[in-house]
């Protein structure tokens, strides 16, 4: 049987561990046990910052939409009740942009919700 060297196919597996971890603080940028100990918690934080992020950026868009429609004298749970009663499909993120880019348009919106 041939002799199989598998010195490169190491290396490349360790050099692109390292690669991930770089600007990783401490030994485990460097130290190939470190570094793989620190990836496995960095990748599994980053699967759940994905979908937090999707949260925080949902509580981000309803305190806009709250004080926007505060100013109108409308709370911001009538204002989204009677935008689904008069079906109007405008999601929170399109309000939140349209309450901070344009506040005229977005008091028409509001006067067109509460009629």
């Amino acid at each position: 049987m041939t002799r199989v060297k598998r010195g490169t196919i190491a290396h490349k597996k360790r050099e692109k561990v390292l690669k991930k971890t770089k600007g990783f603080r401490w030994g485990r940028k460097s130290k190939e046990r470190a570094a793989k100990e620190a990836l496995l918690h960095a990748q599994s934080r980053m699967f759940r910052g994905r979908k937090e992020k999707k949260r925080d950026y949902r509580r981000v868009w309803q305190v806009r939409i709250g004080a926007a429609s505060r100013m109108e004298g409308v709370s911001y749970s009538a204002f989204i009740a009677a935008l689904k009663k008069h079906n109007i499909t405008l999601d929170r993120k399109v309000l939140a942009q349209i309450a901070n880019d344009a506040p005229d348009v977005f008091k028409a919106i509001v006067q067109l919700a509460m009629q």
